[in-house]
């Protein structure tokens, strides 16, 4: 049986780039079984079509686990009008399209407005928010809607970045309990076109910076090459 790495036993706060179709507990699980530690955390799910950061503790740090996963989120990524999909991103195909064409670049960006600051938001079906102990999207993919609240969450900037019709490409600035496919499906609404996130990156949590993260294939690397091994 392989013997924990030291470092990591003690503690330790990983940044990593997730790819695209990876879950948030498939990075944790990997973590694990390459540093041979059970208390290895994430601080906050990334869904599986998502990239971007996902901070990653191990040993004493996964109790700042909780810390982590309050602070603010930065998101950039893309929103596809006139269509929508049940999970509000392609993880269920596209329907009830509409036009574009008659959007206004003036509209789109005046738009932002409503979802900037203090709003309530309704989950997405296809989540994993529980209730009665059982994740919405277990019922969902069974065709199921279950009755939830709407949620408040603080959005502190929305900006539309590019205009490529029916594609606007955002950043989010928002606060921790925020689905931006949510955001997606109300903001093609508002619009009254219909829209779904169809890609996502997070940027930053907190201080932590996407850019300052690596890729679990990276950090695997390191660990089979012995590189943690003379580490204090």
């Amino acid at each position: 049986m392989k013997q924990p790495i030291p470092q990591f036993a003690e503690g330790r706060v990983l940044l990593f780039d997730k790819p695209i179709g990876w879950t948030s507990f498939d990075i944790v699980r990997k973590v694990r079984n390459l540093v041979q530690v059970p208390k290895v955390g994430h601080a906050g799910t990334l869904d599986p079509l998502a990239t971007g950061l996902l901070i990653v503790c191990t040993g004493k740090f996964t109790k700042k686990i909780n810390e982590y996963m309050g602070m603010e989120k930065e998101y950039t990524g893309t929103f596809t009008l006139g269509s929508t999909t049940p999970s509000y991103d392609l993880e269920t195909e596209p329907t009830n399209f509409i036009d574009t064409a008659h959007l206004t670049e003036d509209a789109i960006h005046a738009a932002t407005e409503q979802f900037t600051g203090d709003i309530l938001q309704m989950p997405p079906q296809h989540s994993a928010i529980k209730k009665d102990g059982k994740p919405l999207y277990l019922s969902a993919r069974q065709g199921i809607e279950v009755k939830v609240d709407a949620r408040p969450v603080t959005i502190k900037s929305f900006i539309i970045t590019q205009i490529e019709l029916p594609v606007v490409h955002f950043k989010v600035v928002c606060s921790t309990g925020t689905y931006i496919r949510s955001l997606a499906k109300d903001f093609g609404a508002a619009l009254g076109v219909g829209g779904y996130m169809s890609s996502l990156c997070r940027t930053r949590i907190g201080e932590f910076k996407n850019a300052d993260a690596i890729s679990i294939d990276s950090f695997e690397q390191q660990v089979r090459s012995g590189a943690f091994a003379s580490l204090d």
